[in-house]
């Protein structure tokens, strides 16, 4: 058993940036996505353009870090609200405590240490006695690194996909009465969740508290789907006739019946250093490949990353993808076990369950710290295809316009708060305000018709 304080990564949280003992610097942001369900395939891949230029203006040696949180949440009624008309009353009472999927998703930028060598498997921070900052951080590099930041904030809002909102020094280390982001993810606290110090057991098990985690990881090009792209069809909602678009990664994300972690992590190096090592790589393989077949095709493999690099301006990145699941004591480790498998099954990837490994990937995933990362559970790609991966939709978000119905959200039944009527011809969505409902008989057409004219009429 050792004290965390020893072996814990971050040294300080100071000007809305996190420094780590190794003079590792890392900005994070808050980021809405769009909802599930709505964007369409021109959007996905207009969506998947805007991430690529965003992480081409990070600098070299950085790592761009995307953690989507999923958790069970129940909904909490406002009483006071709905006032005391009777149906809104039941209906509030009905839907009271219902439990639905919750989702937040943070972006961390860090910007390596000048001189940190990468880490790996056998040489980890947690392995350390003690860890002394090789270097101080000076004004110019990281008034760099801000100008690289801030054009990436630019390029996502620009996009109109996404907005990011800076976290502050509090949301990161936390307050008294509240956990930060670092803490969380530590502790494995939920939104809103009061601080609560847990025990973390790394040997044997990663677990922490009463929550017995599992990790498995896409870290290795065999294991990763032959073909990937910005979307997929979602079969459920699809015809032969009519294809229903969802992001590539979407069966990681909301529709991962199980509370987890998706940490998402591309590598940005210099390019030219990466390219001269795979060229040395490709001749050593051009001169074994008269022994084994296996040589020749993996020499071919490597020309023809290294003739599309060079012929269509691609940046060669390292990236690493892995879904962190956990349940308490009660809960079936098989099933937890069979549901990631499924979700990543559906993406025609093959799951690794991490064991040995499990614990240094964890701790890498503590926010800040991604430069402890193990470089050797990362594989070489594009950034076009790594992005692929990214979780692109985030769950339902109740309008905040005065006026509208209340309808259930599509996954898990929670009311949400809709304008159907002003809101859509305000984002263009929609040019006049006519309705059409289709339903069987008994579906209750004719009360939603009246609950709309009700509610028209109440507004003004």
């Amino acid at each position: 058993m050792r004290e965390i304080e020893k072996i814990f990564p971050i040294y300080k949280v100071e000007n809305s940036a996190i420094l780590s003992v190794q003079g590792d610097i890392t900005v994070a942001f808050e980021a809405t996505l769009p909802e599930i369900f709505t964007l369409g395939e021109r959007d996905y891949e207009s969506f998947h353009q805007a991430w690529v230029r965003a992480i081409k203006v990070l600098p070299a040696h950085s790592i761009f870090h995307k953690q989507d949180w999923y958790a069970d949440r129940q909904y909490r009624a406002d009483f006071d609200k709905v006032g005391e008309a009777f149906l809104s009353l039941s209906s509030e009472r009905f839907f009271n405590e219902r439990p639905y999927r919750g989702h937040s998703c943070h972006i961390f930028l860090t910007k390596r240490a000048t001189g940190r060598k990468p880490s790996n498997s056998a040489v980890s921070n947690m392995l350390r006695k003690s860890i002394v900052p090789q270097q101080t951080i000076a004004e110019k590099p990281f008034m760099d690194f801000m100008d690289s930041v801030g054009q990436f904030e630019r390029i996502l809002t620009d996009s109109g996909f996404v907005s990011l909102k800076r976290l502050d020094d509090e949301a990161l280390s936390g307050t008294a009465n509240k956990a930060g982001i670092i803490e969380r993810y530590v502790y494995l606290l939920d939104e809103g969740e009061q601080p609560t110090i847990r025990d973390i057991h790394l040997n044997g098990r990663l677990a922490v508290g009463d929550k017995r985690c599992q990790l498995f990881t896409l870290s290795d090009a065999e294991e990763l789907p032959a073909l990937c792209g910005p979307r997929i069809n979602y079969d459920r909602y699809s015809t032969d006739r009519t294809k229903f678009s969802i992001g590539f990664a979407s069966p990681l994300g909301l529709l991962l019946d199980c509370d987890h972690i998706l940490n998402q992590y591309i590598f940005i190096g210099d390019a030219h250093k990466t390219l001269k090592k795979m060229e040395a790589k490709r001749l050593r393989l051009q001169s074994l490949s008269a022994y084994s077949r296996e040589n020749a095709i993996a020499r071919d493999a490597t020309n023809d990353f290294l003739n599309e690099a060079i012929s269509d301006q691609r940046l060669p990145v390292k990236a690493h993808f892995n879904v962190l699941a956990w349940g308490d004591g009660a809960t079936d480790q098989n099933e937890l076990r069979n549901k990631v498998s499924s979700a990543m099954a559906q993406m025609d990837a093959i799951p690794k369950q991490e064991t040995d490994g499990a614990p240094q990937i964890w701790f890498a995933g503590i926010p800040g710290n991604g430069s402890d990362f193990p470089m050797n559970d990362t594989f070489d790609t594009f950034l076009e295809q790594a992005t692929c991966f990214l979780v692109k939709e985030t769950g339902y978000r109740s309008s905040i316009s005065p006026f509208g119905v209340r309808l259930g959200e599509r996954l898990d039944g929670k009311p949400m708060h809709v304008d159907i009527s002003d809101e859509p011809i305000k984002k263009g969505w929609s040019t006049n305000r006519n309705k059409f409902i289709l339903g069987p008989s008994g579906s209750g057409k004719s009360f939603f018709t009246n609950h709309m004219v009700r509610s028209y009429y109440e507004q003004g």
